[in-house]
């Protein structure tokens, strides 16, 4: 694996602090200094300022209930983060698909980097359900431009929405996760997103868990 894979499921930090830590010399291989990029293995000897890493012996994950205000981040900057609610011992566990801090819902949190990669690579099209909550009723035509795709900075967005209640109110279903993707692509027709909870994330779904609240899956 890549060295800022390893330094990422040895430490918890994210694969960018990673990469900045190995820029800054801060990261050796076998009492060498680590190199961008570089390939290592478990019998590797890998340290992050002067101290050995080693992979954890047993992957984690745990399905949360976020509640909206808290950041998925290490580093709330002066926000809540999800790791205010979970036991030290867990820290060292990554989300997976992030919502944002507006968001709330389904989380999942790993060491599991297999899993990980199984749940966001494009090439697995895991699928994502989302309630949302509109600050007006959203008009026929423009559930029909959304039906059709709707073209962001970042490329088409296609959303499948299914109506709840009054025309506030809907269920939507996607394969992608870009970022703050669903928001942008209201915004796009001038509809602003007020409330948005994840209800599953491919195999996984929330169910009754409580917001706040998490379960050890693995």
């Amino acid at each position: 694996m890549r060295i800022n894979q390893f330094i990422a499921s040895a430490s918890g930090i994210s694969r960018r602090a990673a990469d900045r830590a190995i820029a800054d010399g801060r990261v050796y291989a076998n009492d060498k200094i680590a190199t961008m990029g570089q390939l290592v293995n478990e019998v590797d000897v890998i340290k992050l300022d002067g101290l050995k890493l080693a992979l954890p012996d047993k992957t984690t994950t745990i399905i949360m209930n976020k509640p909206a205000g808290f950041v998925c981040s290490r580093d709330g900057q002066g926000s809540k983060t999800i790791y205010d609610l979970l036991p030290v011992e867990l820290h060292t566990l990554k989300s997976v698909g992030r919502l944002d801090k507006d968001s709330s819902g389904l989380l999942l949190i790993t060491n599991n980097g297999q899993l990980a990669n199984r749940l966001t690579h494009p090439s697995f099209a895991k699928r994502k359900v989302y309630n949302v909550f509109l600050d007006r009723p959203l008009e026929d035509n423009d559930r029909l431009k959304i039906d059709a795709g709707i073209t962001l900075d970042d490329g088409l967005s296609s959303l499948e929405l299914r109506k709840l209640k009054d025309g506030r109110s809907w269920e939507i279903s996607m394969t992608e996760g870009r970022n703050r993707q669903i928001r942008r692509t209201f915004a796009k027709l001038r509809y602003s997103v007020l409330k948005l909870k994840r209800l599953s994330f491919g195999e996984y779904s929330l169910n009754d868990l409580a917001e706040g609240s998490y379960k050890i899956i693995e």
